[in-house]
């Protein structure tokens, strides 16, 4: 006969997992900012790099992701937060909206894109003709940057490992990146925006179309035809029906 497991083997196995997953994303940040620590050979970093295709490695799962997120204390945004801003969203949406970093309603309700800004990226979603619960939103950092202003380098190493984690585990098939500073880190690049925007790029297997950012945007309302033109490209690429008006 089967042995059933127990509640507490199902919590044990929980909690083991999300402890796992943030001593991986804790050791892949040490490899990826180039800490020699602990007398690490080549070998060594070059097994923390993939710890995730080591055999009995657990895929990546966004409860268990979400929870390492709420713990990490990896940079000094986290003195200054009020909470994460994991991300929100299907699962296995085909296309991700991903921004800067959270503002500060995005750091008090714990939720992306709630904002100003936030209101403005459901326009052009709904203009897509999709829902914010058709698709997934995120940003480069899961905390707010004191004053809203941009995250440092050291801040962007320290979580993109989450993000990177996060994508693994949705798979879509498209990314939006809204801004410079979201554009210029998941394309490894200087490049300013403006030169970026308007066609598709390479995330490893992932179709990224890179735009400006909604909070640009209320700034320079005269830079929404332009986001709209990249959606429109966006679109077409995605097979979605264009709607009549854009946003």
């Amino acid at each position: 006969m089967a042995k059933h497991a127990q509640p507490n083997d199902i919590i044990d196995r929980i909690s083991l997992a999300e402890t796992l997953e943030a001593i991986t994303g804790t050791l892949k940040y040490m490899a990826a900012t180039g800490c020699k620590g602990f007398d690490c050979s080549p070998e060594q970093l070059a097994t923390i790099e993939n710890l995730d295709a080591l055999p009995g490695a657990q895929p990546a799962n966004l409860e268990g992701i979400q929870s390492a997120v709420r713990a990490c204390e990896r940079c000094d945004l986290s003195k200054t937060r009020t909470q994460t801003v994991f991300g929100e969203g299907n699962s296995r949406a085909r296309l991700v909206f991903i921004g800067e970093g959270p503002g500060y309603e995005e750091d008090q309700q714990g939720r992306p894109f709630v904002g100003a800004a936030g209101q403005l990226l459901t326009k052009i979603i709904q203009a897509m003709g999709l829902t914010r619960e058709d698709v997934y939103i995120g940003n480069i950092i899961k905390c707010r940057p004191p004053g809203n202003r941009n995250p440092a380098p050291d801040e962007i190493a320290a979580c993109l490992p989450y993000l990177e984690r996060q994508l693994e585990a949705i798979q879509p098939e498209y990314i939006c990146a809204l801004g410079a500073v979201a554009t210029q880190t998941l394309l490894n690049t200087d490049a300013p925006i403006s030169r970026l925007r308007g066609r598709l790029h390479s995330y490893g297997k992932i179709s990224l179309m890179p735009t400006f950012h909604p909070a640009y945007l209320l700034r320079n309302p005269d830079k929404k035809r332009d986001v709209w033109e990249d959606m429109q490209v966006l679109m077409r690429e995605m097979g979605l029906q264009r709607p009549n008006s854009g946003s």
